[in-house]
């Protein structure tokens, strides 16, 4: 998917209404107040090569950095979310509402603005070492950042 591409996914889902329930699919999960959605997902990185695998990241991070500045160009510079403290009360059993409790197991930080009533939020991650790299669109409703 090129950047405008992504550009235009992400308008789309920022329009998108919010189901009343939980919904996923292969590339997707929505629920109340939230969406998020897969813009890019890299090879499975089971048997990669290590220099792969770090090329596969580097190339990840530059398309994040591509589109943290197309965004930044529409609505100011981002703000930049800390995921780690949600990724740590899930593991210690807490309570962490959604969609944080989806993106923490993926994307260590979001890049995101607030554009009329709605969070969006980008970033790139991997659910494991060995998984695919994704890059990541996160819409919700303001509160959710």
């Amino acid at each position: 998917m090129t950047l405008d591409e992504q550009l235009t996914a992400i308008d789309l889902w920022r329009a998108r209404d919010f189901p009343a329930g939980r919904v996923r699919s292969a590339m997707a999960e929505s629920g109340p107040g939230f969406h998020i959605a897969a813009l890019r997902t890299g090879p499975d990185l089971w048997d990669a090569d290590p220099a792969e695998a770090a090329e596969v990241e580097e190339e990840f991070a530059d398309g994040l950095t591509a589109l943290v500045q197309a965004l930044s160009l529409r609505w100011g510079p981002a703000e930049v979310v800390d995921l780690t403290a949600h990724l740590e009360r899930q593991a210690q059993g807490l309570p962490v509402r959604p969609p944080l409790d989806t993106l923490c197991g993926y994307v260590p930080r979001m890049h995101g603005w607030r554009v009329r009533g709605r969070w969006i939020g980008v970033g790139v991650g991997q659910g494991g070492p060995e998984l695919p790299c994704q890059l990541l669109v996160a819409v919700g409703e303001e509160r959710v950042a």
